[in-house]
């Protein structure tokens, strides 16, 4: 993928609140795109954040201790 395609990716964010643990580390790294109910669940905002949330984004599905977040990037 060369520079051009890579800034016309698209990124969906999925999250499974089955799995979800409410750590929060989600919020912390990526506050546009994710929040949490009372009870510490995540809340998906933001389903395809802007290409400046992208590594956000990723970096949250990386933290979550319960591989709650699904990243699908799509050129």
């Amino acid at each position: 993928m060369d520079a051009k395609e890579a800034d016309m990716s698209v990124l969906k964010v999925r999250v499974d609140v089955e799995k979800c643990i409410g750590a929060g580390h989600c919020v912390l790294r990526a506050p546009l795109i994710f929040d949490q109910r009372e009870d510490g669940i995540v809340i998906l905002l933001d389903g395809y954040p802007a290409k400046d949330l992208h590594a956000g984004a990723h970096k949250a599905a990386d933290l979550c201790p319960s591989q709650a977040i699904t990243i699908d990037e799509t050129p």
